[in-house]
């Protein structure tokens, strides 16, 4: 659809600092179909061009991001209702990205929301709204509490009509059965019928004409397309014989009626939407188990130690809050006075519960448990880790997975394909059925429209998607999008960073060796580790702290995967690997070589203190392997698995902890570099590959990987990167979170599998396929129930994920 663009368009700029950015930027408009006039603003930072049609936008955002630079977007979720079918949300997404400014959008019919990025300064959630609007659906554009609840309530207002409308369907199509099918002579049968018809019809099922009516207004069809022309054809005919008799009976033929098709199709159809959204709701409940973690209120304590019970709403970073035996921690914080243990596992999945004392960090919808304790809320609202959490499993159940992509084009042109066959079997049976071919053709027509089902197509994949990354969430894994489960199922090959990932991720200073002892060096040491932020600097920091005090050191310089350098009073120090001594020069006499193999053999790391020419000590750190890694690694092995281990430790302690945990393949002294070459390596022999780090220097590799994932305790970067992230840094994850994917993706197929061959057969029997064979003809009733219970069956299978072995 394009249309007409003559309003002039902005589009705010990220990453255009010079003229010469915003000359390539300019160049880069120019090659765009449909832009004309356009022009860069350096210093406002922003492109501006006039289009000639709406997809014009979209692409200029892709041509500047393919640059090398930004477009300033927003990518918002937005609930979607009066939703019926996968047509449905296939008119909605087509509506939204024809709106000029919408870079792109993704309806989810499973969880009925639309996810949109769009530029702000072209179109606002108003305009989509209206757009929305226009076909007959509604977008929820509010995000506050009270729209929240809004939503909730029209959820259950519109669930509770649903149930009522069926209910009244059932107690009148009943009768209207046992007379259609045993008292068809009965004195004014039809009239009777009739009665029992309408309402059911045109009352019960007014929506699907309604609906049917806005689509056909805007050129489009869906699933009420065709249960409003089939029941409404049914029983358009139905009236017209009953009135009418003497037209029949004149050509020797006899008057029947349908008007117990028609109301049992819409009394099916009813009845199978009640039972999918029950299903439906099912599929999300792990969020709304999730959202039921946070309490509504909260006791907040004042100066003087006078307390307060306040909604949570009103809790403010700074606050302090205190925390009875047996409730919810709140918000986010750090405990402030008293100690208690607080049970973790439903972030973490942990199910020993965690010792807090002053200093420790909590978390929102923990639960504490015997002791009483007073905290500082740190983050508030929409950022605790509860509600971080929340939107990450949000933002993945609305994501589409690839394979969604075929699905929505045959979704787009099922449809219509439908009404084709349906009018082709009505003009065969016309033809060439003899005397009864009209009323046996109007059969097989609304026969046909009856049964074909785009909703289960539609729902095949998001359900099964929604179920796995609410599964996942339960069992402490957070899944980024659809996309990572899907790609998941083939991991063939994976590779562990060892600090932090296999180990615990808390080294100790276990041994040192001092070949020039004196408080000098023990300062300069002392020094030299203040300044780095990795793990092993840390643990010397900490071994140091009562026997030394930092030093000023100067030129001081980080050693990416060696160690570090820097300057006191004129001499060049070092702390790192062997590798980084012998690189500056530096010999290891005898004594700290055969003292560093022997500590080396135990699995622990070795760093180095040196000045010019001279080692001055040798230390010996331990990390712990974690309980967990063997029995992982084991796990990963038996799904068929390889897997690798790479650190920046030397070689020796990468073998040493590779021996300990079962690993057959590792490399030492590997550089941030070295990780993500190998991971290219693996997937240029077709591997797919997983890796799994939780530093910085691992985002390289993170980043190349097939599928990342990264340790919850991790850092940020490394989080942000990765595709999959394990909240409570356990290795046991990884082999459950890869199982998960191939029973989701096991799911989808299997989902698909029955949608599409339910239609393929289904389709064919209706026209009347099978009557020149046997004589079969379905009934439309039969049909409707088919066409109810095969959306039903797709969500049913996609719950089973919920209670499948992980």
């Amino acid at each position: 659809m394009a249309t007409n663009t003559d309003h002039t368009i902005e589009l705010p700029l990220a990453g255009v600092e010079s003229e010469h950015c915003a000359l390539i930027v300019d160049k880069g408009l120019a090659t765009v179909p449909g832009i004309r006039e356009h022009h860069v603003e350096l210093n406002n930072h922003k492109a501006i061009f006039k289009a000639d049609d709406e997809e014009a936008v979209a692409k200029a955002v892709t041509t500047i991001r393919g640059l090398g630079y930004d477009v300033e977007t927003i990518r918002q979720t937005f609930p979607v209702t009066g939703m019926s079918c996968a047509s449905c949300a296939g008119s909605t997404e087509s509506m939204i990205k024809a709106q000029v400014g919408v870079v792109d959008a993704a309806v989810n019919f499973a969880n009925s929301s639309v996810k949109v990025e769009y530029v702000p300064t072209v179109v606002t959630p108003e305009a989509l709204k209206a757009s929305v609007q226009s076909i007959g659906f509604d977008l929820m554009i509010e995000d506050s509490k009270e729209a929240k609840e809004a939503l909730e309530d029209l959820h259950r207002e519109k669930l509770r009509s649903l149930r009522q409308r069926t209910i009244w369907s059932v107690l009148l199509s009943v009768p209207l059965v046992i007379i259609g099918m045993f008292f068809m002579n009965m004195p004014h049968a039809n009239y009777i019928m009739w009665a029992l018809a309408t309402p059911v019809v045109l009352l019960f099922g007014r929506q699907f004409f309604i609906n049917a009516w806005k689509q056909a207004r805007h050129r489009s069809a869906n699933m009420d397309t065709l249960v409003a022309l089939s029941t409404g054809i049914a029983y358009a005919f139905s009236v017209f014989n009953t009135l009418n008799p003497a037209f029949w009976h004149s050509r020797g033929l006899h008057a029947h009626v349908y008007f117990e098709a028609a109301a049992v199709v819409v009394t099916f159809i009813l009845l199978g939407k009640l039972l999918e959204e029950g299903a439906k709701a099912s599929t999300s409940s792990a969020i709304k188990k999730l959202m039921g973690l946070q309490p509504k209120t909260v006791t907040v304590v004042h100066e003087g130690g006078h307390m307060m019970e306040m909604p949570i709403e009103k809790v403010a970073v700074g606050d302090t809050l205190l925390v009875k035996p047996g409730e919810k921690v709140a918000v986010d914080g750090t405990v402030i006075t008293g100690e208690s243990y607080v049970d973790e596992s439903m972030i973490s999945g942990e199910p020993v519960p965690v010792a807090k004392k002053t200093g420790e960090k909590v978390f929102a919808g923990t639960i504490n448990q015997k002791g009483s304790f007073q905290f500082q809320a740190d983050k508030v609202g929409g950022e605790t880790l509860l509600a971080q959490i929340i939107r990450a499993v949000q933002d993945a159940q609305g994501s589409k997975a690839p394979v969604q992509k075929l699905v929505d084009r045959i979704a787009g042109i099922f449809v219509p394909v439908v009404i084709l066959i349906a009018v082709a079997a009505f003009i065969a049976w016309w033809v060439l059925g003899g005397e009864n071919g009209l009323t046996q053709g109007l059969l097989a027509l609304v026969t046909v429209l009856v049964i074909a089902c785009p909703c289960a197509l539609g729902l095949a994949t998001p359900t099964a998607i929604m179920v796995g990354v609410g599964r996942g969430a339960e069992q402490g894994i957070l899944i980024k999008d659809a996309e990572a489960l899907e790609v998941a199922h083939k991991v063939n090959a994976i590779v562990l960073d060892k600090t932090g990932t296999i180990t615990a991720g808390k080294p100790e200073v276990v041994d040192t060796l001092w070949l020039n002892d004196s408080q000098g060096h023990r300062n300069v040491l002392f020094g030299l580790e203040s300044a780095s932020e990795h793990p092993l600097a840390e643990a010397i920091v900490k071994s140091l702290q009562n026997t030394a005090r930092p030093v000023a050191i100067e030129r001081l310089e980080s050693i990416t995967g060696a160690g570090v350098r820097g300057v006191f009073e004129g001499k060049v120090y070092y702390a790192g690997t062997a590798k980084l001594l012998q690189e500056s020069g530096i010999t290891l006499p005898e004594a700290a070589t055969a003292w560093s193999d022997r500590q080396r053999a135990e699995a622990r790391t070795v760093i180095y203190f040196a000045t010019a020419g001279q080692v001055l000590a040798v230390i010996a750190i331990a990390d712990t392997i974690k309980p967990s890694s063997v029995a992982a690694v084991q796990r990963l092995r038996s799904l068929g698995i390889d897997v690798y281990l790479f650190t920046g430790d030397n070689q020796q302690t990468a073998a040493a902890v590779a021996r300990q945990v079962g690993v057959e393949h590792f490399k030492g002294e590997a550089l941030p570099q070295d990780k993500a070459a190998f991971v290219k390596e693996l997937q240029q022999k077709g591997k797919t590959v997983a890796m799994v780090g939780d530093g910085i220097n691992d985002s390289h590799a993170l980043a190349q990987a097939d599928v990342s994932i990264a340790m919850g305790k991790g850092s940020d970067i490394a989080m942000d990167v990765a595709k999959m992230t394990l909240i409570s840094s356990d290795l046991e994850r990884i082999p459950t979170a890869l199982r998960l994917s191939r029973l989701t993706v096991r799911t989808i197929r299997q989902n698909l599998f029955w949608a599409f061959i339910y239609n393929l057969i289904g389709i064919p029997i209706a026209a009347g396929l099978l009557y020149p064979i046997n004589g079969f003809l379905l009934n439309p009733m039969i049909a409707g129930a088919a066409m109810a219970l095969s959306s039903v069956s797709v969500v049913a299978n996609s719950l089973r994920l919920k209670w499948a072995r992980l």
